[in-house]
């Protein structure tokens, strides 16, 4: 489900499951973060990471157990070891990425997108939370008035846009960021380094106050969590009442 490949100081690492929208479940998140460990232990200076076929990541595999505390945990660990590589980290947006898909971008220091490409997090439509992680980080990349549209009403960001608000860093393919990603390796790597931790330290780790904990927690074990489950399942829309 990962295939990794190495040009020179670039290693590539593509999501191989386009036949569920490369969607992310238990196997795929080990087979991720043994592939960025190994390519970080090869000595690799730049990694680019992309979806194979017209996604990115539609998100977790709703279809799996990604509803337990376990994937959960699994996926968070997942994103606080891409955060912390110590060399730049690449998402080549070569589609859309939502949920969980959108939070494998926004832990990458850098984002090309196609021009085809989309980002959203539509948990609302579905009745779970996301992590307040991934609230201020997504505020720190498009603002806290796109965040709150992207969150609260679900709204979809279009490559262009994004390239306006500065989460996209350049328009492109796969090639165009792996070029690029060929011009970062040739840097200064301490120097690298050092920024990456000082953009990451922007406070999206800070421990979040309990009240805020309780209300993620809230939804997670409530009513509308399962209705959301059934209406998917029934193909349906949804009817949300707040328990």
């Amino acid at each position: 489900m990962i295939v990794s490949s190495t040009a020179g100081a670039v290693t590539t690492i593509e999501l191989v499951r386009p036949e569920k929208r490369n969607a992310l479940n238990h196997e795929v998140v080990e087979q991720l973060s043994a592939a960025f460990a190994e390519a970080v232990d090869s000595g690799s200076r730049v990694i680019v990471l992309t979806g194979r076929g017209p996604v990115f990541s539609a998100g977790a595999d709703l279809s799996g157990a990604v509803y337990d505390q376990a994937f959960l945990d699994q996926l968070v660990a997942l994103l606080k070891q891409i955060e912390a590589v110590p060399i730049p980290v690449i998402a080549a947006l070569n589609g859309a990425a939502l949920g969980a898909g959108l939070q494998l971008a926004m832990v990458a220091d850098l984002r090309v997108m196609d021009p085809s490409a989309r980002a959203g997090i539509p948990a609302a439509k579905i009745g779970v939370a996301v992590d307040e992680w991934t609230i201020r980080r997504l505020i720190s990349l498009v603002g806290a008035g796109h965040a709150r549209g992207m969150l609260m009403a679900c709204e979809t960001l279009t490559a262009d846009r994004a390239y306006d608000l500065g989460f996209a860093n350049r328009i492109g393919d796969l090639a165009d960021a792996q070029h690029w990603a060929a011009t970062i390796a040739d840097l200064a790597p301490l120097t690298l380094a050092h920024y990456k931790l000082v953009f990451n330290g922007d406070g999206a780790r800070d421990e979040p106050a309990p009240g805020r904990v309780e209300a993620m927690e809230a939804a997670w074990t409530s009513d509308d969590l399962a209705e959301g489950r059934a209406a998917r399942a029934e193909k349906r829309a949804p009817v949300f009442t707040g328990r």
